[in-house]
Order: structure tokens, then C-alpha cells, then sequence
């Protein structure tokens, strides 16, 4: 297979115990000839598919497991325009001038995706919300206050709050804080079914379960070998699959962890002032936020994912970390956990997604989605590649290509 088959996730994610879209799925009995081929039905590949599809192109879509079953159900969907490294930081790695051009990007992909939910009427919880980056290990009050001024210097208008500040408007007691806006939370499982059925209706046809045996590159295209017989020839083939990329297009700027989160009961009345969605200035992060019916979901606790069975045995001493962990900052809430799970995660030392063509694999891309930002990077891997497989070109491509 070209994808080492992985069991991304375990426990019992909240998104599972909602409504979920059913997605039409076919099954590939007979060669097919499309414009491009997405391996991939979560997320990533929603999204991909509407916005080419949209465009013009005939798409199909193949998934091992079928739609909407992979890691995107164990997605905690804290869309933030606010990449993973701090801008203070990622200037050091890759220069001030990318990294302030990385940023603005991911502030208007995630205004992108929230206008395209607009625009397509996707029901999906979707809200706007402000976002808290408390001090940590990573940045302290002074870090803060730098990670401040970049920000605003470039127009990410970003407020800097004191231990006072903080307590008074949102009841929490750290030291400091940085106060961003237009962010957004949603349910991950309905943003996903909305992006495929509108794909759907642009004419994309989703097959699953299939799988991706092997892809024959060529001149004018490339030819997806199946594992069940079927070859489907297409134009351009674009790799979607999450954390089950193949090795040789994962560089060694990626690692796969494991995350964990759990999800309280539904208390309205007790939850913080604004209900911000709340990360830390640390490494790993601890990470919060509300849900339309009055929950809070926690995360983190990240390890190296090392494999699913190690990942796994973890799961109940991490839930009760995260249990307190939310008690120490909350007090008033009850923090038992009423759903909890862990999965895999992909990571990269800049905390940028990897996006475009994939070198010695002619007419082959992929998106890499990888960091805390994986949605709102999703939505950028599609804007990206629909300029490129439409004839233009981005201006921010090279900050994401391979």
C-alpha cells in the first residue's frame, strides 16, 4: 500500500455522539478517467474536492475507511489563525519577512473558510471567537508583550492583558495573556460532511472503501493502481490523507504525536466570561474551549506517537491529567470527563503545513495539514492547489512548498 494503515484514533470522540452527515459513497468496480483523484475523505479532502470541483474539475475522491472516519472526528476544531510558532519565534527560524507573510496568510485562510461556510450554508456550530495564548514555558509576560508588538506592527491586531486584566475579564489567574480575535469554533464531523456534499453536488463522486494501492506518474498524468483491482486515470492526483501520508513524501521536518482531550458535561452556567478559546505559550500545550451546548473540551498532554498500542495505554492516566489540569484553572467547572479520546497528529519544526507539488512525482501534490492549525491550513492547501491546477500562481506558494 502507499500509506502505512494506522488506527488514528480511540475512546470515544464527542463529534460521534451528534448526528453525523451520511455521506453517498460508490463502490469501484471498473476503471475510471477523471481530472484528479484525492486520496483522502476527511477534511482536508472535503475541502479540496468542493474548491476544485467548484472550479470546474471533474474529481474523485478515494478513502480506505470511508468518509468522515478518520482523524477528523478526534479533531478538538479550535480554528485559529494563530500558528503553533509564536511570530517572535518562527522570524528566527525562517526570517522576519516569511514568517510575517506565513502569518497573514493563515489569518486569511481562516477568513476564507468562514466566508465559504457562509457563502455555501453549512451547518456546522460554526461561531466567532476571540482566543487567549497564555504565558508558558515558550513565552513568559516579556515574550508576550514582543509577540504583541510584532503582531500588531504587521496589522494582526492583538491586546496584551495583565494578571489583572485576565482575572477581571475572563477569570483566570496567570500572569499574562495575549487576547486575539476572529477566530472561530465549530463541529469538525458537520464542517467535513458539509464541504463533501456540496463537492457532491459540483458532481465529485466519492468511492470508499478503497484503497490507494500505488500511483504510476507519467508525462500527462498519473494512474491510481487500486488494491481492488480498478486503475483510475486522472490528470492531476492529490494526496489528502492526513497522518497516513507515505514515507517518501514526509520530510524530516515532520513527526507524528499523539494528543488527547476529554469533553465535560454540559454546564452553560459555569464556564469562563467570553468563552474564549484558551492555549498556552508551552511546549506541549494545554488547550480549551466550549461547544455549542455548553461543554468544555480540553486537550493535550502530547506525546511522540511511537504506536497506537503505547498511545492507547495511556489514555485513562492522561484524561485525569487533563481532568485536573482543567480543575486548577476552572475551579467552578466539573471537569469529569463524559467523553474522552486520544489520536494522532502530524507536527513540523516551523509549525507551517507542507502544500504543493511533490518533488520527482510529476502531476502529484499534497497537503499537509499538519500542526494545531490543521483545519485552517486545510483550507489553505485548497485555496493553494486551485490556483495552481486552474493556471495561476499564489504568492505565498513557496512559503509552503516541499
Amino acid at each position: 500500500m502507499l500509506t502505512k494503515s494506522k488506527d488514528l484514533r480511540t475512546g470515544n470522540p464527542l463529534w460521534l455522539s451528534q448526528p453525523v452527515p451520511r455521506i453517498p459513497t460508490l463502490k469501484l468496480t471498473k476503471d475510471q478517467r477523471t481530472d484528479i483523484v484525492i486520496i483522502g475523505a476527511g477534511i482536508t479532502g472535503a475541502m479540496a474536492a468542493e474548491s476544485l470541483s467548484a472550479a470546474g474539475f471533474k474529481v474523485i475522491l478515494l478513502d480506505r475507511r470511508g468518509p468522515l472516519k478518520g482523524a477528523t472526528s478526534a479533531s478538538t476544531a479550535l480554528l485559529q489563525y494563530e500558528i503553533d510558532t509564536p511570530l517572535t519565534v518562527l522570524s528566527g527560524q525562517i526570517g522576519r519577512d516569511k514568517a510575517m507573510r506565513a502569518w497573514r496568510r493563515s489569518k486569511l485562510a481562516l477568513e476564507s473558510l468562514h466566508a465559504r461556510i457562509t457563502s455555501l450554508g453549512l451547518k456546522c456550530d460554526v461561531k466567532p471567537v476571540c482566543s487567549l495564548f497564555l504565558a508558558g514555558s515558550v513565552l513568559d509576560a516579556d515574550g508576550l508583550k514582543a509577540e504583541a508588538k510584532h503582531r500588531n506592527e504587521i496589522g494582526l491586531y492583538t491586546d496584551y492583558l495583565t494578571r489583572d486584566m485576565l482575572k477581571n475579564d475572563h477569570d483566570i489567574r496567570r500572569i499574562a495573556a495575549l487576547k486575539a480575535y476572529d477566530n472561530l469554533s465549530v463541529n469538525p464531523v458537520k464542517l467535513a460532511g458539509g464541504f463533501l456534499l456540496k463537492a457532491i453536488d459540483h458532481g465529485a463522486q466519492v468511492f470508499a472503501p478503497v484503497t490507494a494501492e500505488r500511483v504510476e506518474t507519467y508525462r500527462e498524468g498519473a494512474d491510481v493502481i487500486t488494491a481492488e483491482g480498478p486503475v483510475i486515470r486522472a490528470r492531476y492526483v492529490i494526496y489528502a490523507s492526513g497522518y497516513e501520508m507515505p514515507k517518501d513524501i514526509r520530510t524530516r521536518r515532520h513527526s507524528l504525536n499523539s494528543t488527547y482531550a476529554i469533553a465535560t458535561r454540559p454546564q452553560p452556567d459555569k464556564l469562563w466570561p467570553q468563552k474564549c478559546l484558551i492555549w498556552e505559550a508551552s511546549d506541549p500545550y494545554l488547550y480549551m474551549r466550549c461547544t455549542a451546548d455548553g461543554r468544555v473540551i480540553c486537550g493535550g498532554e502530547d506525546e511522540e506517537f511511537e504506536d497506537e498500542d503505547k498511545r492507547d495505554s495511556m489514555l485513562t492516566e492522561k484524561v485525569a491529567r487533563l481532568e485536573t489540569k482543567l480543575k486548577d484553572m476552572f475551579p467552578q467547572l466539573d471537569t469529569k470527563a463524559d467523553f474522552a479520546w486520544c489520536g494522532s497528529f502530524g507536527a513540523s519544526t516551523t509549525g507551517l503545513p507542507t502544500i504543493g507539488a511533490v518533488p520527482g512525482k510529476a502531476n502529484v501534490f499534497a497537503i499537509m495539514a499538519y500542526g494545531g492549525n490543521g483545519i485552517t491550513f486545510s483550507r489553505l492547501g485548497a485555496e493553494l492547489l486551485t490556483t495552481t491546477l486552474t493556471g495561476g500562481q499564489d504568492p505565498e506558494a513557496d512559503l509552503f512548498g516541499f
